[in-house]
Parts: C-alpha cells; sequence; structure tokens
C-alpha cells in the first residue's frame, strides 16, 4: 500500500492527472465539433427554437468552457490566480451535470403530460439539486513547481452531490418507466421505445460515472484523487444526455405502425413505386366476383389479428338497431397520455 500523501505519490498522480484531462478534453472537443451541425440547423432555423433548448445548450457550453479552463490551469507557463480558476472550473463543471440532469427531467415531465403531481416535485428536487451545486469553493487549488496544484477539497459536499446526482436520476428513471413500460396497456410506440432505450442508457452511463467518483470521493487518497473522476462523470453524463436531446428532435418514424389488440406491433413497409390505395389495389382496377383485383407488383401486404367478443360484453348495435358511440382506444398512447408537446420534441 503506496503512501498517497508522499511528495513522490503526489507527483506521480499530477501527472497522471495531466494525462487523464487531456484525453478527455480530446474526447470532449471530438464530441462536440461532431454535433455543431446541430447548433447550424436553429441559426439557420431549420430548426424551431423552444425553451427546452436553453438547458441543452447551457449544458454543451458550461462543459466546454469547463474543459477550456482546465486545460489553461494545467499548462499555462506562467504563474495565474490558480484558485479563482479552479472555482471556475468547479462550478461550471458540476453545472453541466446538473444541467444533463434536467435535459432528461423536461422529458419525463413531458411524458407525464405536465401533470402538477409529478412537475412540482421534480421542480423541488432540481432546485435541492441545485443547492449543493452552488455550495461556493469545494476544490482548492495554488501555484506549486510552475503550475497549477490542488491542494484539498470539501470531500463531504462533493460526495452529497454525486450521490444526490444518482438518486435523482434514478427517480428519473422510474418515473420514465412507469410510462414507458409498466403503464403501457396496447403496443409500444417507436417514439416511445427510443425514450425507454436513450432513458436507460443514460442512467446507466451516468450512474457509474457518478458512483465511480463518489468512491474516490469517499476513500480520500489524497487531494489529487479526491477529484480525479469528477470530470469524467460531468463530461460522461453531459455526452449521452446530449445525444438523448438530439435523438428526440431528429426522430422520424420509419413506417406506419400498426398495433394489435395483444400488444405487439409491427411495421407496414410502404412500395417502393406506384401509388395504391388502402386496399393496397392499384386505382382503377375493379372487383371480380366480390374480390378485389390486385396485382402482384407494387401491392402492398398487410398483416392482420382477428378476434372475436363474448355476447355478454356486449354490441356495437342498441336494441333499436342503431350504431353506439364507443370510445376507440389509441393503442400507440399505451395509456401514457403524452401531450401533443411532447409527440413534437420541444428541441
Amino acid at each position: 500500500m503506496p503512501d498517497w500523501n508522499s511528495t513522490q505519490e503526489l507527483i506521480t498522480d499530477s501527472t497522471v492527472f495531466l494525462k487523464f484531462m487531456h484525453a478527455l478534453s480530446g474526447l470532449y472537443f471530438w464530441e462536440f465539433v461532431t454535433s455543431l451541425d446541430f447548433e447550424w440547423a436553429f441559426l439557420t432555423r431549420q430548426k424551431r427554437f423552444h425553451y427546452p433548448a436553453i438547458f441543452y445548450f447551457l449544458n454543451r457550453y458550461c462543459l466546454l468552457f469547463t474543459m477550456i479552463g482546465l486545460l489553461i490551469a494545467l499548462d499555462t507557463p506562467t504563474e495565474i490566480d490558480c484558485q479563482s480558476l479552479y472555482t471556475f472550473n468547479q462550478i461550471m463543471g458540476q453545472s453541466a451535470s446538473g444541467l444533463a440532469s434536467i435535459n432528461l427531467s423536461i422529458r419525463t415531465m413531458a411524458l407525464w403530460s405536465h401533470n402538477k403531481f409529478i412537475v412540482i416535485p421534480i421542480i423541488v428536487i432540481i432546485l435541492g439539486h441545485w443547492s449543493l451545486i452552488l455550495q461556493g469553493v469545494l476544490v482548492h487549488a495554488s501555484w506549486v513547481n510552475g503550475g497549477c496544484a490542488v491542494t484539498g477539497s470539501n470531500n463531504t459536499i462533493l460526495a452529497a452531490t454525486f450521490i444526490y446526482s444518482m438518486t435523482f436520476d434514478l427517480i428519473i428513471l422510474l418515473l420514465s418507466m412507469y410510462k414507458l413500460v409498466i403503464g403501457v396497456k396496447g403496443g409500444r410506440s417507436q417514439l416511445m421505445t427510443l425514450l425507454f432505450k436513450d432513458g436507460l442508457v443514460y442512467f446507466i452511463i451516468a450512474f457509474l460515472a457518478n458512483l465511480l467518483a463518489t468512491v474516490f470521493i469517499m476513500l480520500d487518497l489524497n487531494a489529487i484523487m479526491s477529484v480525479i473522476f469528477n470530470v469524467p462523470a460531468a463530461i460522461f453524463s453531459t455526452i449521452v444526455a446530449c445525444r438523448a436531446v438530439r435523438r428526440l428532435t431528429n426522430f422520424s418514424p420509419k413506417g406506419p405502425e400498426v398495433f394489435s389488440s395483444t400488444g405487439h406491433s409491427f411495421r407496414v413497409a410502404a412500395p417502393a413505386t406506384g401509388t395504391t390505395n388502402t386496399l393496397g389495389m392499384h386505382p382503377g382496377k375493379s372487383l371480380r366476383g366480390g374480390k378485389p383485383d390486385i396485382g402482384l407488383e407494387g401491392a402492398v401486404q398487410v398483416q392482420m389479428q382477428t378476434f372475436t367478443v363474448r355476447d355478454d360484453q356486449g354490441s356495437e348495435y342498441n336494441a333499436d338497431g342503431d350504431i353506439q358511440k364507443s370510445r376507440v382506444h389509441d393503442p400507440e398512447m399505451g395509456d401514457a397520455d403524452i401531450s401533443a408537446d411532447f409527440k413534437r420534441p420541444p428541441y
């Protein structure tokens, strides 16, 4: 077991920290540049701007400025005010983590049709999260041997912030899963499948990254090792949250969907060429012997499932022979009641 506070160990940890931060910076800069087309679509008005996009852009640019500030602190050859720079990096980096959670929270609130019994508790949780994020100076740094070095940290508040983030993300995941899985009685649409997969992937990646950071904070090996995994947690949370936003905004169904009464769904492929009506017949074809004259080329094959209704369930006709009006269940909604604003992604 090494002496984590020895001079030699601190020099080694500083070297590892330096190289690790440069590698993470390259990763995030690559992610940032390759997704700039999303910003360009807003600037050229190809996409309509909605208020939730504010949190998306804040998330991206807060982390961008964090990584730039971190590289300045690590690579500058002249003496600077290291404490002020690290305070800026700390607040912006933790803000990026908080904004990543907000981006997923907005989706969940829309999924619940902005139900006040869901929205109000989520807002309270968000405020509690930010009360920890904006605690103040949690990382201490100074100019040592020709460069900025971390000299200490408030591990109690840092650990509380990461644990709060993990709990928050778990609550958001459970609320989303209830609407997208447990609360669905019909077939699940492609949009609902996308939301479920993105939410689950975000939670797994963010949870593991925050858990790793929390473990090293609680171990308190030395000042450097206590904060070495804080930056990866912010980076991975931001990347998966922003990708989830872009995937939702760019989502388009791959063909029409047909839902059965058993809850299964399948897609109906449209013909490559030609025009057909809803019966799959070519225009102008006649009915022969009560059967449609369907050509093989360009026709659409539709798979159907049939079911019977017991007599005790009632008929669609009343005693006078008139058709009774009944509520038609929309299987795509799956009792989730996704709002119109959500089906048109607010981003």
